[in-house]
């Protein structure tokens, strides 16, 4: 992020954002245990912390993990991405609460150390139906500590953009570990089929949308570019709206083609932030900004505006009549091109 980067997009509405996901949470506990103690006025405070925390913890992590293929789909989610790391912490804080007074209510007051109760209580490693649900949420509950203890700009920058990203893809694990707690809490204990609905209908949207979002990325990475020359065809002027881009596969890699000032540049599509989409970003202030987190580059020369030291490759574009043709052999990391006037 540029020096200069002062509330691009939607950072000055960073603050608003975190303080509906208060809000939320607040309203969620509250809505949960008016309507609990509506139908169950004998629920224990205990049982009504576990269970409000608990299905609050889920519904924050159906959320978290629909943002990523909606904003693929359509770009007016991105807001929601770009504060997407505060919402997954408060999702760990609520399944925090949610996993601390379980082990309280249920391994605490005992004489045996409730870590050893929490693995030994339950014996029936080898049976499907009543294999030790707990066990698997505290497994998740791991995932997503290490995940929210990870979270900062500070452990991005040491592990490096790759290592970051695979640790946080282990979201999907603890996904799957707690659709299995969730699952065989409900068959062992309290059979509810709204929970069950709820699980189900959340699995299937998540996977609808994973899979939507890939069929469009597969679009762009199956189109064929005419070749004359060396060099391949990208589109046409006018299909490029002013400060935008369109992003293509040129060999193996996605390339953003960009329109400002009456110009033309091609960059390489990944943010080295977090591997954003500099394609799906615009122009802003004569630098391509990415959509995820407002990291900015010069289109001319893919190098963030000092005192910072990201490049990305760049390439060579040239213009034939109205169409674009791009040079498939990228240069180095921020070396200068000539932009294409259009």
């Amino acid at each position: 992020m540029s020096v200069s980067y002062q509330y691009i997009i939607w950072n000055k509405f960073k603050k608003r954002y975190d303080r509906i996901i208060v809000f939320g949470m607040i309203l969620y506990i509250l809505l949960f245990t008016g309507i609990t103690l509506i139908f169950n006025p004998n629920t224990s405070p205990e049982t009504l912390i576990i269970r409000s925390f608990g299905s609050l913890a889920i519904v924050m992590l159906h959320i978290i993990l629909i943002i990523g293929p909606l904003c693929r789909l359509n770009n007016r989610f991105l807001p929601i991405l770009y504060n997407r790391r505060h919402l997954g912490v408060s999702m760990f804080i609520a399944a925090l609460v949610h996993g601390g007074f379980s082990m309280f209510q249920f391994h605490a007051l005992g004489d045996v150390n409730p870590f050893w109760s929490l693995f030994t209580s339950n014996m029936d490693y080898g049976s499907l139906v009543n294999f030790p649900f707990q066990v698997l949420g505290f497994l998740a509950l791991l995932i997503l500590f290490v995940m929210a203890a990870t979270s900062h700009d500070f452990f991005l920058a040491n592990l490096s953009a790759k290592v970051w990203k695979r640790l946080h893809m282990m979201v999907y694990l603890a996904y799957i570990l707690l659709l299995a707690h969730v699952f065989l809490g409900n068959f062992q204990q309290e059979t509810s089929l709204f929970t069950i609905s709820f699980m189900l209908i959340g699995f299937i949207s998540i996977t609808g949308l994973h899979i939507a979002a890939a069929m469009k990325e597969s679009t762009t990475d199956q189109m064929k570019l005419a070749e004359r020359e060396g060099w391949l065809k990208v589109c046409e002027v006018e299909e490029i709206e002013d400060d935008r881009a369109k992003i293509f596969t040129v060999g193996k890699e996605r390339v953003a083609v960009f329109k400002y000032d009456g110009k033309l540049s091609a960059i390489h599509n990944v943010c080295k932030h977090q591997g954003g989409p500099l394609g799906e970003g615009k122009v802003i202030d004569g630098c391509v900004t990415c959509p995820w987190h407002g990291y900015q580059y010069l289109p001319g020369n893919g190098q963030s505006p000092p005192p910072y030291t990201e490049k990305v490759a760049t390439y060579e574009l040239k213009l034939q009549g109205t169409s674009i043709y791009i040079n498939p052999e990228p240069f180095e990391e921020g070396t200068e091109v000539q932009p294409v006037n259009c």
